[in-house]
């Protein structure tokens, strides 16, 4: 028999997560925050909604909250009615947040004191993945807990890492998101000077997609951008890229490892939402630098 599942987040990827849950023979049980358009569909499909995250984890063998970070994340566990109050021995929690490690280690502390495990699976790729089944996820767990949920994650991941022992997750997400975050960064700067100087930017988007540095994050901030005028290339937001190098570089300080490169790629974000284009897409670094250096990157 499958295990039931919890599931507390139905935000743009869980509702797409639990949808095909569903769709292949899970029991889910699910906490509906604010909006209840978004799982009308899911309760038709036979989802069961508990009315508090201490029932969802009463009522489940193995919770999944996808919020967007690790202040959620302890609201949901540590909170009145929260999942660490309804736990029972045996209960598996999967984080499948981008949270700061940290909070991860104390969440797992606190929750293994009620013989409760905690398993760290951040995911990759977006909204449409979600709601395709085709999502990427990276797991810290033990090899014995992986066993557990792997079967449980094929129902919405088309790539699944087991990444190492638990945190492990976590880690490389942050140290992933670091990357290309730098990169988009970059290259938005680099745009900017080509755009001061007066060059041609599709001549410059011409040759950097034929040579080295081409790459996935250079194609996702500048193929629409400069053929449309969008901006929705990355679909990314840039408040919550600012959370995840704010972890990243408190990960990097707490270890400690220097980080010049994630420091300058966590400010221009930073600068970018003093700005005002927090609520917009990773694209969005171009009209910072727009505003900040007087130039014209987005053809319009």
């Amino acid at each position: 028999m499958n295990p039931r599942i919890g599931f507390i987040g139905i935000g743009m990827m869980g509702h797409g997560m639990v949808k095909n849950l569903l769709a292949k023979g899970f029991a889910v049980t699910i906490k509906v925050h604010r909006n209840r358009a978004n799982v009308e569909d899911l309760l038709a499909a036979g989802a069961t909604e508990a009315r508090t995250n201490a029932a969802v984890a009463q009522a489940s063998d193995i919770v999944f909250i996808c919020v967007t970070g690790s202040p959620q994340v302890e609201a949901i566990v540590y909170g009145k009615d929260g999942v660490i109050e309804g736990a029972r021995e045996g209960l598996i929690v999967v984080d499948c947040s981008t949270a700061e490690p940290s909070s991860t280690t104390k969440i797992r502390s606190d929750l293994a004191a009620r013989s409760v495990k905690l398993i760290d699976a951040p995911l990759a790729r977006t909204p449409k993945e979600a709601e395709e089944g085709r999502l990427n996820t990276m797991v810290g767990a033990t090899p014995e807990d992986f066993a557990i949920v792997e079967p449980v994650l094929k129902a919405f991941c088309e790539n699944i890492f087991h990444v190492g022992p638990p945190g492990h997750g976590h880690v490389l997400k942050l140290v992933n998101n670091m990357m290309a975050m730098g990169f988009a960064a970059c290259i938005a700067e680099a745009f900017a000077v080509g755009a001061k100087s007066g060059l041609d930017l599709k001549r410059l988007y011409d040759v950097v997609s034929v040579g080295g540095v081409n790459c996935g994050i250079f194609q996702m901030m500048a193929a629409k951008t400069l053929t449309e005028g969008t901006l929705d290339g990355f679909k990314f937001g840039i408040a919550n890229a600012q959370k995840d190098l704010r972890y990243y570089t408190h990960l990097a300080e707490m270890l400690p490892v220097s980080s010049f490169m994630g420091e300058a790629a966590h400010q221009s974000l930073v600068q970018a939402v003093n700005l005002g284009f927090g609520d917009k897409l990773i694209a969005s670094l171009f009209e910072a630098q727009e505003r900040v250096n007087d130039v014209k990157i987005v053809p319009r």
